[in-house]
């Protein structure tokens, strides 16, 4: 279901023209402005793809007709058509795999850079609540990607995942450094610091947004950092059961601290959350409180 407001639109892409939009706004981000390496093909076509694309879904967020936001989404039967979800390059994740009912992976997130302080970031979350709620979603997961190639750089932030949000051993996927290559594979670990080291504001400051957004819902990271030098980056794994995103979230946005308990929502609960989301004064306290830290919302909702 396309979600409208005003100039904007976030909903599946319907054309190879919409989903060579995406791809060309995948190429701009990442291989022009974050240094992914690209292919002479993927130069001339100026577009950004990997074999995981044949069947992916792509939610994107439109201004005026033009893709200005995006992510991937592969289920259970393409991935089954593909051999394996793009993650299970860098992270055994069998024991997620076994979990009952409809998960998918959301990968290659990315907003315009005209665009990263406009209405598309928050409509880009409201198309991820509405494709769970009608796809009757119960995991959602993926990396989160760091720009660079030397995760001590963001050693606070790795260490405090590690030492606050890490899966349990039921449930946790882990890293396979025989698919890094060349790369030394301690950069792996993630415990880079002892814990009485770990400034959990440092930590927050290193996170990107989108992790912060994930965190802030409930989620949980698997152990160790994949290096990914082709795409220039160090991932962690993120992943949430969407029963369990954060109770005052799901008060805050749909009015009830158990909208998610069960996956039979009505879609009235989705109404209500573009409301509040998408209120001039609310939805910007909303998004505030949802990305940045308690002191930089507090300024926010006093309009400093």
């Amino acid at each position: 279901m396309p979600i409208k407001v005003n100039e904007y639109e976030v909903r599946l892409t319907r054309s190879s023209e919409e989903r060579r939009q995406v791809r060309n706004l995948r190429y701009r981000v990442f291989c022009e402005e974050e240094g992914a390496h690209a292919t002479e093909e993927q130069k001339a076509l100026m577009e950004e793809y990997d074999s995981y694309d044949r069947f992916a879904e792509y939610m994107a967020v439109f201004h005026n007709g033009k893709v200005v936001g995006t992510y991937r989404i592969i289920n259970r039967e393409a991935a089954e058509k593909l051999g394996g979800f793009y993650t299970e390059t860098e992270y055994n994740i069998s024991k997620l795999k076994r979990v009952k009912g409809n998960i998918i992976e959301m990968s290659r997130a990315c907003i315009d850079i005209d665009y990263r302080d406009s209405l598309a970031v928050r409509l880009l979350w409201m198309g991820l609540a509405n494709y769970i709620l009608e796809n009757k979603v119960v995991l959602v997961f993926g990396v989160s990607s760091f720009v660079g190639t030397k995760p001590v750089e963001f050693a606070q932030c790795f260490s405090y995942l590690y030492y606050n949000h890490l899966a349990p051993v039921s449930l946790r996927p882990t890293v396979l450094p025989e698919k890094m290559g060349t790369v030394d594979r301690s950069q792996t670990k993630m415990n880079i610091l002892p814990r009485s080291h770990v400034d959990e504001k440092l930590a927050w400051q290193e996170m990107t947004p989108i992790l912060k957004g994930y965190m802030r819902l409930g989620a949980k990271v698997g152990k160790g950092i994949f290096v990914d030098e082709p795409f220039n980056s160090c991932d962690v794994f993120t992943f949430m059961k969407t029963k369990d995103i954060n109770k005052v979230y799901q008060k805050h946005f749909l009015g009830n601290p158990n909208a998610f308990d069960h996956l039979g929502i009505k879609p009235t609960m989705l109404n209500q959350f573009g409301k509040v989301l998408l209120s001039p004064v609310t939805g910007l306290v909303a998004l505030a409180e949802f990305f940045l830290e308690p002191e930089e919302a507090a300024e926010v909702k006093r309009g400093e």
